[in-house]
């Protein structure tokens, strides 16, 4: 009899596409043009996912929460430009 529970809902299965899986916080602060600093804050606050392995301080960024947490800072944008927008139409 199967179970209706998944054994490890947190396992993840890809297919390597050839690219790293995990981001070095050095290597999200590139792609983002940001620094290291900025990029420990959003993991700490947990604006951006990430995971801590090994020793202190060591953190990895999953390339799909990077994509997840800039789409959601898309949105973002343009909620504050439909706004924006919204706000001027009103005032005159």
């Amino acid at each position: 009899m199967a179970s209706a529970v998944e054994p490890h809902p947190w396992k993840t299965v890809r297919v390597s596409n050839g690219q790293q899986r995990f981001l070095k916080l050095t290597d999200v602060a590139e792609v983002l043009n940001v620094t290291t600093r900025q990029v420990y804050a959003l993991v700490r606050s947990g604006d951006l996912r990430g995971i801590q392995v090994g020793g202190r301080n060591q953190w990895r960024v999953e390339d799909v929460e990077l994509e997840d947490y800039i789409q959601r800072q898309y949105a973002r944008s343009s909620e504050r430009d439909t706004d924006h927008e919204d706000s001027n139409l009103h005032s005159r």
